[in-house]
């Protein structure tokens, strides 16, 4: 078979490799499971080389279920979470725990040890703040290095190589030093719309006038889908493909989702009432513009991160499914939360809806800000409220707090998609890819919470599918990522919002608003 390409999603537990054909079709996928280490809260952390085989397990048996040739396999790319990886000169693991735990290489994405460094930089003022929403995330790459460089000053000592996720993979595959544009640009404070992307001064300012020669970083970015060569001889043998395999310039996860299910709308349909849904673990709403759009608490705008010549902004939350997970873990009728039990309790609201409609739980309402507020708030130390609590330790209670948890989390979507709209660009349809399409109650809660036509691949692969398209470019398959882009693109389903659901869902959203306002009420006097 021709014109075979991989594509590599490494997510926060698991790392999935999917083949494509040249048409888009998805022709063998698999997953393998990655550890998360939590020593403390709000700390988490990976280890790079279990990242990097589960990463070749993957795609082996990927390659396996597609029943397909590793000759066949001409390109391959990589995304990943924006978690940033610490290697020594040598290119070895350096433990970034307090704990000192050897190989705990990686903080991940959604680790917060960096609240103080975050404030710091949004406290500068500098005009880096022009392309993050006005403030610095925890989540992002340059408050973690500021926390290396401050809290364990004898691993920063001893670093060598500095990677996000994406990126170490690419590295791992190629040993090309080659940055991402799309990594650098929305978690390193690179300005790629500018020559001379690196802000020195801003470097200078925080602590880090050393970081690119620390992190043996590039002057320059690379765009997405750009050509990095081929595997190395030992990525091919442990990747299960050959060395007639080119690697592809790889982005962060929600960035190839937005590619994949938003990029052939954006080249278009300039009209611009599409925006990008990618749920998984956290949620990112995103748009695609050939203009700059600059919203208040969302990150970005950001140039070429995706498909060249185009902006993206972001607003986002940072705990969704996992938050969903964290109510099944710690009440007490739930347990591990496990695809089979998030199935039960799913079936169980659907049944106690249709007995009690909407009188069903509806004293009880949740602010879903467990892991602080993204957007549009951009607060991180937010937290979560759950109000209308009884001590009914059953199983139907796990299933209203779950039902309302759900609610919530549409709610804060909502707020999120009028923020950009209070910008001036209205949003008519959303385009849904990742874990939570395949929680039906939820897929029909945004619809009826924002009013917009969903639409969701009719294979959910949308992460996977914006990776293979940069995969496809990489290796030559298209002349261009916007080629590739329009090639590759699949059919798909939409979902309208139920009109009978709508003045119930707006009464929520009164709440929701409300519960936010009592919530800073609370925050000021304590």
């Amino acid at each position: 078979m021709d014109h075979v390409v991989c594509a590599v999603d490494v997510g926060t537990r698991s790392a999935r490799a999917g083949l494509f054909s040249a048409s888009g079709v998805l022709l063998g996928r698999a997953e393998h499971p990655i550890l998360l280490h939590q020593p403390c809260y709000p700390h988490a952390e990976h280890e790079s080389e279990d990242i990097w085989r589960a990463v070749c397990a993957a795609v082996r048996a990927a390659r396996a279920q597609a029943g397909v040739d590793s000759e066949a396999v001409v390109g391959i790319a990589f995304d990943a979470t924006c978690s940033l990886v610490v290697l020594d000169r040598e290119g070895r693991p350096l433990s970034v725990s307090a704990t000192g735990e050897a190989g705990h290489d990686t903080v991940v994405w959604l680790d917060h040890r960096a609240l103080a460094e975050a404030d710091e930089c949004s406290a500068t003022g500098d005009r880096v703040l022009d392309f993050s929403g006005g403030t610095i995330s925890p989540e992002m790459a340059i408050a973690k290095l500021m926390w290396l460089k401050r809290h364990l000053p004898h691993v920063w000592a001893r670093t060598g190589y500095l990677f996000d996720l994406a990126d170490f993979l690419s590295w791992k595959a190629t040993g090309s030093l080659a940055r991402s544009q799309c990594t650098l640009t929305c978690k390193w404070t690179y300005l790629a719309h500018e020559a001379g992307g690196w802000q020195r001064g801003f470097l200078e300012r925080i602590g880090l006038d050393d970081l690119i020669e620390r992190g043996t970083l590039p002057e320059g970015a690379s765009p997405v889908g750009a050509s990095l060569g081929p595997l190395t001889e030992a990525a091919a043998t442990d990747l299960g493909l050959t060395r007639n395999c080119s690697v592809a310039v790889g982005l962060i996860d929600a960035f190839a989702g937005a590619l994949g299910v938003l990029g052939p709308h954006a080249l278009t349909d300039r009209s611009n009432g599409h925006m990008a849904l990618i749920a998984g673990t956290s949620s990112c709403v995103m748009s695609m513009s050939a203009e700059a759009k600059s919203v208040r608490g969302y990150w970005g705008p950001y140039f070429g991160v995706a498909l060249p010549g185009f902006w993206v902004t972001e607003g986002g939350q940072s705990a969704t499914g996992a938050l969903l997970d964290h109510v099944v873990r710690v009440h007490g009728a739930g347990g591990e939360p496990t695809p089979q039990r998030h199935r039960a309790i799913l079936e169980r609201i659907a049944v106690l809806r249709a007995e009690q409609g909407e009188a069903f739980a509806c004293r009880l309402n949740v602010l879903p800000d467990f892991l602080g507020n993204r957007s549009p708030l951009a607060d991180p130390a937010a937290l979560g409220v759950i109000s209308g609590l009884s001590l009914d330790p059953s199983f139907d209670a796990l299933c209203a707090l779950y039902w309302r948890t759900c609610v919530a989390i549409a709610m804060g979507v909502r707020q999120i998609i009028e923020g950009f709209e209070a910008s001036g660009a209205p949003v008519r349809t959303l385009h849904v890819t990742g874990g939570h399409t395949r929680n039906r109650l939820l897929m029909q809660l945004y619809a009826d919470t924002t009013g917009c036509t969903i639409i969701e691949p009719q294979v959910d692969e949308g992460v996977l599918l914006g990776t293979a398209m940069a995969a496809a470019c990489g290796a030559g398959v298209f002349a261009d990522l916007p080629a590739a882009c329009l090639a590759m693109q699949r059919d798909t389903r939409t979902l309208e919002p139920d009109p009978a659901a709508v003045p119930h869902r707006a009464r929520d959203y009164r709440i929701f608003l409300e519960m936010q306002r009592q919530r800073q009420v609370l925050e000021a006097m304590a």
